[in-house]
């Protein structure tokens, strides 16, 4: 089970949250395509109750990844393929190439997947895409693309959500390496 402490790395938007039903919820089109959602919005705070019954499977919650006054706070990459750790040095690499200091990986759900979060900072929501896209671009160039890049353009914002992460994989503060730079 995650610690707080590894939790508040995120800074969650917890004025509200989403749980996962087993039906769905609407469905919508956006450029063209049809999405079909199953998370349902509650505009209830995020408690430590709630986080708990996630922790024990009892319910999926998912956090919102953009603030009602449209910016983001993390660059999130969740990865769905076979090689966490290989992910994890090549991500590691390029983000401190591209001087990013904070950075974590959490373990999700599915054993070898992970979400890594980027510690941007307040950041408009279409900065954030852009700079989620340069990212993705810069990572594919040097591994296969198993990656999907979010906040993204190309998604409603229902769907620019994540699921709460289960543990923490590894985390980057930087201030080690930092200072040889």
């Amino acid at each position: 089970m995650i610690a707080m402490s590894d939790l508040s790395l995120i800074k969650m938007i917890s004025d509200h949250y989403f749980i996962k039903r087993d039906k769905i919820i609407n469905k919508f089109e956006h450029r063209g395509r049809y999405f079909f959602n199953k998370f349902e919005r509650i505009n209830a705070p995020l408690t430590s109750n709630l986080i708990k019954e996630h922790m024990e499977g009892k319910i999926i919650i998912a956090h919102d990844l953009i603030t009602r006054d449209n910016h983001v706070e993390n660059i999130v990459f969740d990865y769905n393929g076979f090689n966490a750790e290989k992910f994890w040095h090549r991500a590691q690499l390029i983000l401190r190439e591209q001087g990013f200091i904070n950075f974590t990986a959490y373990k999700t759900k599915t054993p070898g997947h992970l979400h890594l979060y980027v510690h941007k900072g307040h950041t408009t929501f279409t900065e954030g895409c852009q700079l989620a896209s340069k990212l993705s671009s810069l990572f594919a160039s040097k591994m296969p693309t198993e990656w999907r890049a979010f906040p993204n353009l190309n998604m409603p914002k229902e769907y620019n959500i994540m699921i709460l992460p289960y543990e923490v994989y590894r985390k980057e503060r930087g201030s080690s390496w930092s200072r040889h730079m």
